[in-house]
């Protein structure tokens, strides 16, 4: 046997047990974390293939090297996917990550020094939208707007009058931890009268956007960003939208070759075989049913005594103040909901008193338990696992006994069967 054909369990058994020990994970854990989801068999196909062989530096048809007819045939399967599934002039399938996408934006209508103006992390935004430690923070003046402290919703007159005062360059729309509808065509109207561009980062919700149940920035913006998995269930990745030519044209030179070399080819492809799941009607069902879960969910812990943030939710994730409902941390509560094998995340609340690594909440999404099969009646369920849990987070027999019962659901609703 040629060396190259050895399988990986020969190879390497130590990155074979990891992957393996992986699956095992994923087939027996509820996992809540709201920015992940499952790629279907046939996404991982297709970024497990030799496309991850082939450099093609530049676009469809303009390479820098030979022997990219292939490379160019998944690339602009993605790109005509892409603009279908968002109705969208353009889109940029290249960037390696969302964060990447972001900053390709920034750097194609901003100078060094400029302002921008997007939500803060306190109050649900990302790191790209202008956090100190993060290039947004560092190569530009960064301005932030929050949520209405009495609403933990966002106010729009106030967005309006901090971009009157300090008239950013741009500004961000968008969020990681926002689970309310979000006011584009008000985005657009703070932007116009300051002569802003508006880029909207919809990284979490764009799945919901692809499957019409949460309205579409691209009629409003002059960017739209996001990722490929999270609600949109594909590889890891990004991508742009641009809706007016000019911009296309600059953000594509800032991708390659302002801030990337060689695309991944098979990530690419990867992207295009989600757009197309994605344009299929049953993408718009199990979107569907990822916001019913979701609200379910919320409705559900609410009625246990739980605080949600903003008191519900629109979206596909909700925050809880763990802290004002049950005297716990963010950090004490996601690692007693490990033990009991589900997976959340620590999560800051806005105006949240306790620092980054401890927390006064908890993040809790539905796209995964929605993959997997799971409706209404689960989110019941997995609502009362969570009580039982957060009640008693320094009791070993619940831990073990959520465990049991956590892995019994799992086996209800299988994932990879193929794997097994």
């Amino acid at each position: 046997m040629h060396p190259m054909n050895r399988p990986l369990k020969e190879v390497d058994p130590e990155i074979f047990g990891a992957i393996e020990r992986e699956i095992n994970r994923e087939f027996n854990r509820l996992e809540l974390i709201a920015s992940e989801n499952i790629a279907s068999r046939a996404v991982l196909e297709a970024q497990g293939s030799v496309l991850t062989n082939k450099y093609a530096e530049g676009y469809p048809n303009a390479r820098y090297y030979e022997g990219c007819e292939y490379a160019d045939e998944a690339e602009a399967l993605a790109i005509e996917r892409g603009k279908k599934l968002f109705k969208a002039p353009h889109i940029n399938v290249q960037p390696h990550s969302g964060s990447q996408a972001n900053m390709a934006v920034y750097f194609a209508v901003l100078e060094p020094g400029d302002a921008i103006l997007g939500l803060s992390l306190s109050s649900g935004g990302h790191l790209t939208h202008g956090a100190k430690v993060n290039f947004s923070g560092k190569l530009f003046r960064a301005l932030s707007y929050d949520v209405d402290p009495a609403t933990y919703c966002l106010n729009y007159d106030s967005i309006r009058a901090i971009a009157r005062k300090e008239k950013p360059r741009l500004i961000v729309a968008g969020g990681s931890a926002y689970n309310r509808i979000i006011d584009f065509k008000e985005f657009r109207s703070i932007a116009d009268e300051i002569g802003a561009y508006l880029v909207v980062d919809m990284a979490h919700f764009g799945g919901l956007v692809a499957a019409g149940i949460y309205p579409s920035p691209v009629p409003y913006a002059d960017f739209v960003t996001g990722t490929t998995h999270k609600t949109l269930r594909g590889p890891r990745g990004g991508y742009i939208i641009a809706t007016k030519e000019e911009l296309a044209k600059k953000v594509d030179k800032h991708i390659f070759p302002g801030i990337q070399g060689g695309p991944l080819i098979h990530v690419i492809a990867a992207k295009a075989v989600c757009f197309r799941e994605a344009l299929d009607p049953s993408f718009t069902a199990y979107q569907k049913n990822v916001v019913a879960n979701a609200k379910t969910m919320a409705s559900e812990l609410m009625k246990r005594g739980y605080k949600i943030v903003s008191d519900g939710t629109d979206t596909h994730l909700m925050l809880v103040d763990t802290n004002t409902s049950k005297g716990l941390t963010g950090d004490i509560c996601a690692k007693a909901l490990d033990r009991a094998y589900i997976t959340a995340n620590k999560n800051g609340i806005p105006f949240d008193p306790k620092p980054p690594k401890v927390t006064s909440g908890i993040r809790l999404g539905t796209p995964i338990l929605t993959t997997r099969g799971m409706g209404e009646g689960e989110m019941k369920s997995v609502v009362e696992l969570i009580d039982r849990v957060l009640s008693n987070v320094a009791d070993e027999k619940t831990m073990v006994a959520v465990e049991n019962e956590v892995k019994a659901l799992c086996k209800r609703f299988p994932i990879y069967e193929y794997l097994k």
